[in-house]
């Protein structure tokens, strides 16, 4: 199955400019697509520079739905946005007054890779990081969700005159124009190994999925894993290997409520459908593969025993049991099934603003935001009309990070009840 490799370059044209991102992309499109994917063949997407976030969304989510393992490459920097201080990739357009509306929220990303499986999904990442920002994800961590693969650095404000380059992505594609992609953090540690006078006081990514780490450098020679909180071993001499300073957790989005067999079921790990369970490990891996067989059904039945696992285990409005709402939702969508999706998505913004929730807490507007985008795609008139009136009410509450949101709603909504 042909792998999928979305180049992502992006940071501001004046003068908040902290890195030359798209200086990268001729080196990494180099680089035979195959090889940046690490499958036998590969679509390769590639986006320099770009102007609008809801334009990179659109190209991630695509490339999130695409079957076949996903590597995402990113280059750029981090900004905080003034209003709910959380880290965005900022676009040609940001500046620090803008980050809210002209910059990528990181949860999108987060958000749009959450239905896929570590095992194919994988984030390289070379980002710079404004004081504020730095200081956010040192303390932090870089959510990225704990099913997405994350290798990479992210490095302070040089301090200097003029952008810094994005040296270790620069060694990453040097090293991939070999010909060979050896195993992620293999190839992490070598692009760090090259580079240790770029990368010292930077933070090192280095996650599989399901733990994700982030760790402060220097680089040392390897020795035994690190747990979230746990000190790091007294370092050797240096060599290039895994990092020993104390690991900055990097909190995951969900916690995955795993159910019971159902009873008289055989459990059967990696097995999917009718008497058998999902591997507890990655329930995602299993419904990711029935969408991707086409078998919707299955998938949604998969997640709405998981639903009610969570709903029994922590109550309807936790958020355990929003995530396979979400789940859901985002299942609906790639079934055809817009007004399913819409609905659903309602429901879950409709619960998390009853949980007391702040209008502009991101889950809130994601989901919005969604349902939004799921509602301009119902092509039945009545059910448009049916969900257009409740789409409106959110939107009055949530208005979300672009502008116009209500406007559009109001204006479309006229437009079906004109038609009846």
């Amino acid at each position: 199955m042909p792998g999928t490799v979305l180049l992502l370059a992006a940071s501001p044209l004046g003068r908040g400019r902290l890195v030359d991102a798209a200086g990268v992309l001729p080196v990494l499109a180099a680089v035979a697509p195959a090889v940046l994917s690490g499958t036998d063949t590969a679509n390769v997407v590639e986006l320099a520079d770009p102007l609008e976030p809801q334009a990179v969304l659109t190209r991630l989510r695509a490339a999130a739905a695409a079957p076949g393992p996903l590597t995402v490459y990113v280059t750029g920097q981090l900004n905080l946005d003034r209003r709910q201080h959380r880290p965005h990739l900022a676009l040609a357009r940001t500046t620090p007054a803008t980050v809210r509306y002209t910059a990528l929220p990181w949860h999108w990303i987060r958000e749009e890779l959450r239905l896929r499986s570590a095992a194919d999904t994988a984030l390289v990442v070379d980002l710079h990081a404004d004081a504020e920002a730095f200081r956010y994800v040192t303390e932090r961590g870089l959510d990225s969700g704990r099913n997405t693969s994350v290798h990479g650095r992210i490095a302070p404000a040089a301090g200097r005159r003029g952008p810094a380059g994005p040296a270790y992505m620069k060694t990453v594609a040097t090293l991939l124009r070999s010909g060979q992609r050896p195993p992620l953090h293999v190839l992490h540690q070598q692009a760090v190994a090259r580079i240790p006078e770029e990368t010292t006081g930077n933070l090192l990514l280095a996650s599989t999925g399901g733990a994700p780490a982030a760790f402060p450098g220097p680089v040392v020679s390897p020795g035994p894993a690190l747990s979230p909180g746990s000190p790091g071993p007294n370092p050797p001499a240096f060599a290039p290997g895994t990092v020993a300073s104390v690991p900055v957790p990097v909190p995951v989005s969900v916690p995955m409520p795993v159910p019971a067999p159902l009873p008289g079921a055989e459990v059967v790990p990696g097995a999917v459908g009718p008497g058998s369970a999902p591997r507890p490990e990655d329930p995602h891996a299993a419904i990711s593969a029935a969408v991707q067989g086409g078998r919707h059904g299955e998938a949604d039945g998969l997640a709405a025993r998981y639903e009610e696992a969570a709903v029994r285990a922590h109550g309807a409005g936790s958020e355990e049991a929003l995530h396979w709402s979400e789940v859901r939702a985002d299942l609906a969508m790639f079934a055809g099934d817009p007004a399913r999706s819409c609905r659903a998505w309602l429901g879950v913004a409709g619960a998390r603003l009853a949980a007391g929730q702040p209008v502009d807490a991101p889950a809130v507007e994601a989901a919005v935001d969604r349902a939004h985008h799921q509602w301009a795609r119902i092509k039945d008139l009545a059910r448009a009309r049916e969900l257009g009136p409740a789409l409106a009410e959110l939107r009055l509450r949530v208005p979300g990070r672009r502008r116009g949101a209500l406007e559009n709603v109001q204006r479309q909504l006229g437009r079906l009840q004109a038609t009846r």
